[in-house]
């Protein structure tokens, strides 16, 4: 059916690791390749999976402490780009932008580094932008590009791993991009109202 879509490269961008081995293992199994950053990769390399540095797409490394990793034309036209839209086909191919069809993205803890009383700057430093910018992306595209957006997703991704393999519909990819709106409301939401108490 035409609203079936391939999985081939996956951006994994996550905060916690717990649960992921599982996800990794089903997708690395069926050829899927995968594109991390940091932490994360080094977490994927030490499961004996090949990972791509994002650094390696973009040829920026990650700067300002961490501040600026994932957010680069080429990792974003990797998700935002159509792929049945002859212009961004063409600008893909000209900027060697890489076609992404997965994100998987747990964010930066927010809620719980304010609640354990921490100091406001590091309370700012949990403040994710890299993380929730990819959610939306891959929400926004989800015509081509399954996201899941928390751990809270990794069943359901499990799931159409065992039931499917490495391919998402339609209907999947909009009811995940429903999740992950749902997940960056609340996030917006909590930062809001912190700021709102001081």
């Amino acid at each position: 059916m035409a609203d079936i879509k391939k999985i081939k490269t996956a951006l994994i961008s996550v905060y916690h690791k717990d649960g992921l081995d599982e996800l990794l293992e089903k997708l690395n199994a069926e050829g899927v390749k995968f594109l991390s950053t940091g932490g994360t990769q080094a977490f994927i390399e030490s499961l004996g999976y090949e990972c791509q540095k994002v650094e390696e797409v973009t040829t920026y490394p990650s700067i300002l402490g961490g501040r600026v990793k994932t957010l680069h034309p080429k990792i974003f036209g990797g998700i935002l780009g159509r792929r049945e839209n002859e212009g961004d086909r063409q600008q893909m191919a000209q900027y060697e932008i890489p076609e992404i069809d997965l994100v998987i993205v747990d964010l930066y803890p927010f809620e719980e580094t304010v609640a354990s009383g921490a100091e406001e700057s590091e309370i700012i430093e949990k403040i994710d932008i890299g993380g929730i910018s990819l959610i939306r992306a891959a929400a926004k595209n989800f015509n081509d590009v399954l996201i899941i957006p928390s751990q809270k997703e990794y069943p359901i991704m499990l799931n159409i791993l065992n039931t499917d393999g490495a391919q998402s519909t339609f209907q999947q990819r909009r009811q995940l991009a429903y999740h992950a709106f749902k997940v960056s409301s609340h996030y917006d939401a909590a930062i809001c109202e912190y700021f709102r108490i001081k």
